[in-house]
């Protein structure tokens, strides 16, 4: 049937995609020892949005401005902004966790503006995640840096409502995910730019370790993953891929574990295995009917 290689490709787009920003927390933490948090996230996105437009160079076509700059201001400049200015006083593996409340605000947002309404089987998965996610959390002992907290919630909803913007685009518009993706990131990431400016932070400390810790941001967390991002919000429902985004936080909890020696507590390991619980049931169940 001509419906089934999308879901299949956007499947395969998607495990890409939480491999790879999976393993860029830890980067992002690494880098904050060369380097101011917007200055960083000013060049990652900067540089990548002229690696995507150097990709369709042969591409003509532009998405429309207005949707296109709101959903760069929303996923790319404040998620982005946000997520690295709370890595500076938290965790990678904590802060990513916080980040990954997005799947719940995005499910709200596309039920109110796109008029998805979850099935049975997404709200079992939700609440599956959402107790994973406390149980991670474990709210009960503190949230730690009270500033890097708010500052990790408030880029997760950032993101939602970027990821329920460019689904609304692709609905309204023939936009190809590369054209989207390569102007949301400019217009983000002239976004950030300006923030860097404005923001006094330490000088970029330049060496080996702060070029690959970049050029791992730009061309593969950056310039790829959002790309592949784009195909998965066009392709698959907006409850299924943001929930199924929350394999980013588990493997990056696990990927913090081994690099950064931010060692899992008992009550994290419950929490990942209720998430993928959740996984299952929003992912699983959908996969399999298609």
């Amino acid at each position: 049937m001509p419906s089934s290689p999308a879901p299949r490709g956007a499947v395969l787009a998607l495990l890409a995609t939480i491999g790879l920003w999976a393993y860029s927390w830890v980067v992002m933490k690494q880098v904050l020892a060369y380097a101011g948090p917007f200055d960083f996230a000013a060049l990652r996105y900067l540089l990548g949005a002229a690696v995507l437009f150097a990709a369709m160079l042969l591409a003509r076509q532009s998405p429309p401005l207005v949707p296109t700059i709101l959903i760069g201001l929303c996923q790319t400049a404040a998620f982005q902004g946000l997520e690295q200015w709370a890595l500076v006083s938290g965790g990678a593996g904590h802060v990513a966790l916080l980040a990954y409340t997005m799947p719940f605000w995005a499910v709200l947002l596309a039920w109110l503006i796109l008029h998805e309404r979850p099935a049975e089987r997404h709200w079992l998965g939700l609440a599956l995640a959402g107790i994973g996610l406390v149980c991670i959390i474990e709210p009960w002992r503190g949230l730690g840096n009270a500033t890097s907290t708010a500052l990790a919630i408030a880029g997760g909803m950032a993101w939602a409502g970027g990821t329920v913007l460019s689904k609304r685009l692709f609905r309204r518009h023939a936009v190809s995910a590369l054209n989207l993706t390569a102007w949301q990131m400019l217009a983000g990431g002239v976004a950030l730019g300006l923030v860097a400016l404005a923001v006094p932070q330490r000088s970029i400390a330049w060496s080996g370790a702060f070029v690959a810790g970049l050029a791992y941001s730009v061309l593969m967390a950056s310039s790829l993953a959002w790309w592949l991002w784009s195909i998965v919000l066009r392709r698959l429902p907006t409850t299924v891929a943001s929930v199924g985004s929350l394999g980013v936080p588990i493997a990056g909890v696990l990927l913090a574990w081994a690099i950064l020696d931010e060692v899992p507590r008992p009550m994290e390991w419950l929490g990942i295995a209720f998430v993928l619980l959740g996984l299952c049931a929003v992912s699983g169940v959908r996969l399999r009917r298609r």
